[in-house]
């Protein structure tokens, strides 16, 4: 399957920070999507995620700032503590608003920001997490036309987040992590 789009979103939690070094290490050097990407993450805990996924993937992988251009490959990580939107003028913008689903960064939120400025050439990935945030954003991204994945809960840590992203739309494919690594390697335009 070769679906061109101009950007992915990626969200996950429990079991997330194993599964996506898997993703990540797929993408070839020249790959041309930005990747942003939602973990939920403790407040106030010091750690090096950018640099930890870094070693898994051949492009930059930092975490996103207020106000930021989106670039092509790059991999962005919300911030711990932040929402992280997607705004019409191609740059982030951070919020500290209410959680929702109990995080803050929410994987909602991105996804339905970035449904709002991609629409249909938007894809968007659901991985293992333990509650059902994610849902919302991609039966959103899925109304506007976007490609909607979901890891296959039988292979997922915490089947919970894949399992509610199924219930809340129709999707376009659930795979294992493995397969999700091949489809998201091939949907830059000119990508074999």
């Amino acid at each position: 399957m070769n679906r061109p789009c101009d950007a992915v979103v990626i969200g996950g939690s429990a079991g997330a920070i194993q599964a996506l070094p898997i993703l990540l290490e797929q993408l070839p050097a020249d790959f041309a999507l930005p990747v942003i990407v939602v973990l939920h993450r403790r407040e106030g805990v010091v750690g090096h995620l950018d640099t930890f996924l870094g070693r898994h993937c051949a492009l930059p992988v930092i975490e996103a700032e207020d106000k930021q251009s989106l670039q092509g490959g790059h991999v962005y990580l919300a911030p711990a503590g932040y929402h992280l939107l997607l705004e019409q003028q191609g740059h982030f913008s951070l919020s500290v608003d209410a959680r929702v689903s109990y995080s803050r960064p929410s994987i909602d939120v991105l996804f339905e920001s970035a449904a709002d400025v991609y629409a249909d050439r938007l894809a968007g990935i659901i991985l293992t997490g333990a509650n059902s945030d994610g849902s919302a954003g991609l039966a959103r991204l899925k109304a506007a036309g976007g490609l909607a994945v979901v890891q296959d809960p039988e292979t997922a840590l915490a089947d919970v987040m894949p399992r509610s992203a199924l219930k809340a739309t129709r999707v376009d494919r659930v795979l294992g992590l493995q397969d999700i690594a091949r489809l998201l390697s091939r949907l830059a335009p000119g990508q074999p």
